[in-house]
């Protein structure tokens, strides 16, 4: 059973590894055509196509994990999307494997998702330059020793954030936003100190500004909570077929214009949405904590 999960992972890879190559190729013609020609409508025009692409992309590896993997998602809560609205997603963040979750969950169903992302990720073979060419926006986290030398650079992901989300106006997009900044590990719960049971602390002024900067068009938060009842997997374990399952919560709230302000300069604004984001964290976490306690007591029936 070990060599057959072994053997089943490496073919899913191997699956996936083709199935980038066959699409990087057309993905990387429109990226060169669109650098080339700067009219807005054909630029347009070419960013759609490119978004095709990628979600032809995820539809092929995802055949590929549903048969080769054998993960059964266990999907709860709303499940009425349009893929001509604007969404944010926020989500708690475990492993790689939840983009892999989420593709499988949302793809066709909700217009392309694109991620913020590390500005270091640009350089993962052939899918770095896949994510620049879709114009997923990379961001370059500052610590706060380096931040206290260098002031200048004090507001810079907030500039690359905006002018992302200026990109994002044009047609309907869904921008992913894992609120913890990075995977959860004890380690990092501890260091934190989190008051959240199973989950990082959340970072506000990221998600303000994205709703910010899209003015508006962004109306609808898709939030969901990812739960490993068997513990969180590697990537490899996913593929390998080693996740039984994966429970998903899905609550999609309205984005109120309460929500809207300056986060920079606004203090009663910012402490507010601060409050607010605490508060989705507190009932996600509780949310998490009910659907383990589900899990153990099915497991004892």
């Amino acid at each position: 059973m070990a060599m057959l999960s072994i053997f089943k992972g490496c073919l899913s890879l191997s699956l996936i590894v083709m199935n980038t190559l066959l699409c990087f190729m057309p993905v990387m013609v429109l990226a060169v055509f669109k650098c080339l020609i700067p009219v807005s409508s054909v630029r347009a025009a070419l960013n759609v196509a490119l978004d095709r692409i990628a979600t032809f992309w995820i539809g092929i590896n995802n055949i590929n994990q549903r048969y080769l993997g054998g993960t059964h998602l266990d999907v709860s809560g709303d499940c009425r999307f349009s893929i001509n609205q604007w969404y944010m997603v926020v989500a708690n963040h475990q492993s790689w494997v939840d983009i892999l979750i989420l593709q499988r969950i949302f793809n066709r169903r909700i217009p392309f998702i694109k991620f913020f992302l590390k500005r270091e990720l640009i350089w993962v073979p052939f899918i770095g330059l896949a994510w620049w060419a879709l114009e997923f926006p990379f961001m370059k986290r500052y610590s706060p020793a380096l931040l206290k030398k260098r002031p200048d650079l004090k507001g810079k992901d907030i500039e690359v954030t905006k002018k992302a989300c200026e990109k994002f106006q044009h047609f309907p997009v869904s921008i992913m936003n894992f609120l913890e900044g990075t995977r959860f590990t004890i380690e990092k719960h501890d260091q934190q100190s989190s008051p959240y049971r199973h989950l990082l602390m959340p970072k506000a002024g990221g998600l303000s500004f994205a709703l910010n900067a899209m003015n508006g068009k962004l109306r609808q938060l898709v939030d969901v909570t990812i739960v490993y009842p068997g513990g969180t997997p590697s990537f490899f374990d996913y593929l390998r077929g080693d996740v039984s399952q994966v429970k998903v919560h899905i609550r999609v709230m309205p984005i109120e214009s309460g929500l809207l302000g300056d986060y920079q300069n606004d203090a009663e604004y910012r402490a507010s949405f601060q409050q607010w984001v605490n508060q989705l964290w507190q009932e996600k976490d509780q949310r998490f904590e009910r659907i383990l306690q589900q899990v153990n007591l099915d497991e004892e029936k």
